[in-house]
């Protein structure tokens, strides 16, 4: 029985407000520690449409910036000490 959209929307919530200052995790990552592994576009869905989370701390698997705002994602970034190179976050495995 799939979950109410609350419910997923809740738990991500609960994922992305727990990141701290330097954290960087990607969208499968939240989606899976939401305990909705496959929802990574979900993930996203709700980042785009809320200005109160912590967007800036999520990329994509590859480690990209969100496209049309890789400059504001790269100086969030940068500010809590994150590497930005060609658009892209540099993750070490872990």
């Amino acid at each position: 029985m799939p979950a109410e959209t609350g419910d997923f929307e809740a738990a991500v919530r609960a994922v992305l407000t727990a990141l701290q200052p330097g954290d960087v995790v990607t969208y499968g990552e939240v989606a899976n520690e939401a305990g909705y592994p496959g929802a990574a576009r979900a993930v996203g869905n709700i980042l785009r449409g809320s200005e109160s989370l912590p967007w800036w701390r999520v990329v994509n698997a590859s480690g990209r910036l969100v496209p049309g705002h890789e400059r504001e994602h790269a100086r969030l970034l940068r500010a809590e000490g994150i590497t930005v190179r060609n658009g892209k976050v540099s993750r070490k495995p872990g």
